[in-house]
């Protein structure tokens, strides 16, 4: 229930929530998740789905219930209200407005609690709004498509494919359960993306697009600024960048933010993740470049790789994938798992996870 609405609840996390009535069978009463804008809660959804009939029942939760008062009320308050004599719930909420405070309410109110339950499936779904409440920045996803050789083909302006259709379709999935899609502006000039979500039916899940963008020189004709209408465009500057480039896309319609460089060049990727943590992002899908890949796998900000690989080389002008190294210093990290691996038409896929946080 909870994956419905991936980057669509920022800045709440997205919960799953399942009313059953105990028994022989048990019978699933209602079921809810959170709704987009992050309001109103999981809990609450289901909770008014299922009426009187959720006296006496069982509620699953994927994340610990708020216990404050918020733009609503706490949904201890609901879940007490309704007669829920038992919660099972997977993952903790770090929340400091919360941090147990929702189970010991309900425990005190004379619920039965259970906690943990498949606890690592949980924590995974709610990880991006885990690492905004404690570390103050959104989840990173790096997404990378190469070919048998490892390496990038160049765009010149348009994309240059090198995987098949079903990769690409799982790439914007990819974008419909993010919060924001990140670029720099190098991607922008060779492929001119409008970075939005194509799949059948799902525009309106295009996350936000994020380009960073030292010196504001994004070409006025880009189709970022002319796709306004699909989604937020949000453009990441130097300190010294020029105020009339800053007026310049204001006027198109993009929102410009300016954050502290590295000392390598550049924008400081951890200056860049604390800023769209305050705009409430939890979860970021970074697209492109190699060079803004290699920039935050340097800096030791990515939780998750999607590798698609396809069946034939990007040929000798292809581009190494975070810039100064290969896919190999992904596969050889002793800090990433290949968590998963499935074929997608003749390309694979292959998911590496963070195992050291």
């Amino acid at each position: 229930m909870a994956r419905r609405t991936l980057g669509q609840t920022w800045p709440n996390p997205s919960v799953g929530a399942v009313i059953v009535r105990p028994g022989d069978p048990a019978i699933v009463i209602a079921r809810g998740w959170t709704m987009a804008g992050g309001r109103p809660h999981a809990e609450r959804v289901a909770l008014e789905k299922a009426g009187e009939m959720a006296r006496g029942c069982t509620l699953y939760v994927t994340l610990e219930p708020c216990a404050h008062h918020g733009k609503t009320p706490p949904c201890t308050d609901a879940i007490m209200e309704a007669g829920i004599s038992r919660l099972v719930c997977s993952a903790h909420d770090p929340d400091p407005r919360v941090a147990g405070a929702g189970t010991t309410k309900l425990r005190e109110a004379g619920i039965e609690v259970m906690e943990g339950v498949l606890v690592d499936e949980g924590e995974r779904i709610s990880h991006g709004h885990a690492l905004r409440v404690t570390q103050s920045r959104p989840m990173v996803q790096l997404k990378l498509a190469v070919g048998s050789d490892g390496l990038i083909p160049q765009g010149d302006g348009e994309p240059v494919w090198v995987t098949g259709d079903e990769a690409r379709a799982h790439g914007h999935l990819l974008r419909a359960r993010s919060d924001a899609i990140l670029v720099g502006r190098s991607t922008v000039e060779a492929d001119d993306p409008t970075l939005s979500c194509r799949l059948p039916g799902m525009g309106e899940r295009s996350p936000v697009r994020v380009v960073l963008d030292s010196q504001l020189k994004l070409p006025g004709d880009a189709k970022l600024l002319a796709s306004m209408n699909e989604a937020p465009l949000w453009v990441f500057c130097s300190e010294d960048a020029s105020k009339e480039a800053e007026t310049r896309l204001v006027d198109a319609g993009a929102q410009v933010q300016r954050v502290a460089s590295a000392e390598s060049g550049g924008l400081d990727p951890e200056a860049l993740l604390s800023a769209l943590a305050e705009r409430g992002i939890t979860r970021v899908l970074i697209e492109g470049g190699p060079r803004v890949a290699g920039s935050f796998w340097r800096a030791k900000l990515v939780d998750e790789v999607y590798v698609y690989q396809g069946p034939k080389p990007a040929g000798a002008s292809g581009l190494k994938a975070l810039s100064a190294v290969g896919i190999d210093a992904i596969e050889t990290s002793p800090s990433f798992t290949l968590d998963e691996t499935r074929s997608l038409g003749r390309d694979t896929l292959s998911i590496y996870r963070r195992n050291d946080v």
